[in-house]
């Protein structure tokens, strides 16, 4: 037994399992991660033990997405750090945020002032941007070839984790608020401590895998497979009411052990290479047998893959003038792997600037340039550019309109006569789930097909998402669970688009700050059109219902109290979809040279005029 765990030791590492051992260890977090959207569960005991209004309320989901976005701190230092040490930083937010909102609510500490709350709540939440900064972008570089369904993967076990916490709601805490907060205060800081040995970066491959592919394809999958068990046990509690059950209990079990059904990859990887390994022992043997020895045709040292020739360990020195010029791209366009590896893993261009600005003075290699489209930026070099704000206006409309609607969701269903309304978190949950991970799969199947621009889909989403707040609006039998499914599939689309879209337009050098700017647009949406513009129409219907009642303190009632917000929202994503169209007219030409020979390739000089 001894010999066989330090045979899986050996081959991790080698950087043959690690980067899938990573992955699965990034699902798991990333379903953690979506602890933002558990504010519905105890949003209505905030309102009545602290006593604050609507707008109040409403204010504190503002804080809940302003420190679920806000992570340039994060993305400022991811290439800094280690991995581990966001996670940390995580596990430490949700810790100090989440335990003082739990003293609260149990009134185990006497009431804090409203701001106090508000900035505690925030700092609960922000664990979120570190957990999201560290998994997204140490994957995006160990699988650059495979973005977009990467994207919808992690984001989509996002997606997934409302309906997993309303399972760990109804099954552990009983539909007790206090006692999931006191999971959310441990309990996630304690999982991600085990996890973040495990997120580290690797070498990636230098060519696209269709083992890779199979392997992507078997965690989709399994993440269906989760998403549908969750709708199918959130539809049995909600007709039985299986709170304080052992079949509950039960339900969550078996949601943990499908969760966890990917680290059958790196099990399987690790039986292969023990496998390859005792091969390799019995060769060697043999040829010391024969008298012969051979030199070895394959680099097993350090981080470099396995499957590629000794010529390439030159790679992971340092280079020299004569390197950088002799790997520059050849006259027919032919991209030299040490390139690839300054794309993917920035420190290795940072540990080389002294050695380029002395071959800049020797001529070997040109002067550098601003880059273009496709190329690395740094933040400031794209806040000049028309395409990152398009990109940005485009996000904003999309998941501002989405996330009024998720704030509000518990008084929405309130409003309509619903008593309990995890099911429509459950299924907001499943169906952003499923845009999450089918915005990435179709967008990158059409992007290698046709190069067609990942934004087509924005488009398509928030054009879809007009008619689902117009059906919110309606007050038809039915349109709450129906709008629900419809906003949570196109709120999804929203992420794993964006996220992809801008690591092609921008690069993954700084990838991390530029990510975590763009994700700013939820927390604005939040706090122009669920902060300022939901709660206010709420507050004064529910006077209006007050003053007629001859009552005070009446919670408003009816389709009328968010009728006008989503008409509002509706014009919203009208705006967002005019502006992907341009958007995605703009982006054509860029995807056209990215992945005209079908497959993702590094953009060269020559390749297009940049448009100004």
């Amino acid at each position: 037994m001894a010999g066989f765990c330090s045979k899986i030791m050996v081959v991790a590492k080698s950087g043959t399992i690690t980067p899938w051992l990573g992955l699965v260890a990034a699902v798991c977090i990333q379903i953690l991660a979506g602890n933002a959207y558990n504010f519905p569960l105890y949003s209505h005991k905030l309102k009545t033990v602290l006593g604050y209004n609507q707008l109040q309320l409403t204010n504190l989901g503002v804080a809940n997405d302003v420190g679920e976005n806000v992570g340039l701190l994060a993305g400022l230092v991811c290439n800094k750090i280690p991995p581990w040490s966001l996670l940390l930083i995580g596990a430490a937010a949700s810790f100090i945020g989440y335990g003082v909102i739990w003293l609260l609510l149990s009134q185990t500490i006497s009431p804090l002032p409203y701001w106090v709350v508000w900035l505690a709540l925030c700092l609960a939440t922000n664990s979120a941007t570190w957990f999201n900064t560290a998994v997204l972008v140490t994957n995006m570089r160990n699988f650059p070839f495979s973005r977009g369904t990467l994207a919808g993967i992690l984001k989509g076990y996002v997606g997934l984790s409302a309906a997993v916490y309303t399972e760990i709601y109804i099954g552990v805490a009983e539909k007790d608020s206090v006692k999931l907060l006191i999971f959310l205060t441990v309990g996630l800081p304690a999982a991600c401590l085990l996890l973040m040995y495990f997120v580290r970066p690797c070498t990636p491959a230098l060519a696209e895998d269709s083992e890779e592919h199979g392997y992507f394809i078997f965690i989709q999958a399994m993440s269906i497979v989760l998403a549908f068990y969750l709708l199918t046990t959130a539809l049995i509690d909600d007709l039985f009411s299986l709170d304080k059950n052992l079949i509950s209990k039960i339900f969550l079990a078996f949601t943990f052990l499908i969760l966890l059904a990917p680290i059958g990859i790196p099990i399987k990887l690790t039986c292969l290479a023990i496998k390859d390994n005792r091969y390799g022992d019995v060769q060697k043997s043999l040829h010391l047998e024969t008298g012969r020895i051979e030199e070895p045709l394959l680099v097993t040292e350090g981080n470099v893959s396995t499957s590629k020739p000794v010529a390439n360990e030159s790679l992971l020195e340092s280079p020299s003038s004569e390197n950088l010029q002799s790997n520059m791209p050849d006259e027919n366009g032919t991209e030299r792997e040490n390139i690839y590896l300054c794309v993917a893993h920035p420190s290795f261009m940072e540990d080389t600037d002294l050695e380029i600005l002395l071959a800049e003075g020797e001529g070997a290699v040109r002067k550098k340039r601003k880059p273009r489209r496709g190329e690395d930026f740094k933040l400031r070099q794209a806040l000049v550019k028309a395409d990152f704000w398009l990109l940005f206006i485009v996000y904003f409309c999309g998941v501002g309109s989405g996330v009024t609607v998720l704030n509000n969701l518990a008084q929405i269903g309130i409003a309509e006569g619903l008593d309990d309304v995890t099911i429509l978190l459950s299924l907001f949950s499943i169906s952003n789930f499923i845009g999450r991970l089918g915005g990435g799969a179709v967008s990158e199947y059409f992007v290698r097909l046709k190069a067609m621009p990942r934004t087509v889909w924005m488009t398509v989403s928030q054009a879809i998402m007009i008619g689902a707040h117009l059906l919110f609006a309606s007050d038809i039998t039915g349109s709450l669970c129906a709008g629900c499914v419809l906003l949570g599939i196109c709120y999804g689309v929203q992420f794993s688009v964006m996220v992809p879209t801008a690591s092609e337009l921008f690069g993954l050098k700084h990838f991390g700050m530029i990510y975590n700017f763009l994700s700013i647009g939820n927390p604005l949406g939040a706090l122009f059109f669920s902060g300022l513009l939901a709660g206010y129409i709420y507050d004064i219907e529910a006077a209006e219902q007050s003053f007629l009642l001859g009552k005070s303190d009446v919670e408003c009632v009816g389709s009328s109290c968010f009728r006008l917000t989503f008409l509002i929202m509706a014009g919203v994503c009208a705006v967002g979809s005019l502006t992907s169209i341009v958007l995605t007219f703009r982006l054509r030409p860029v995807y056209e040279m990215l992945y005209a020979r079908g497959s993702f390739r590094l953009p060269r000089t020559d390749d297009y005029q940049e448009k100004k």
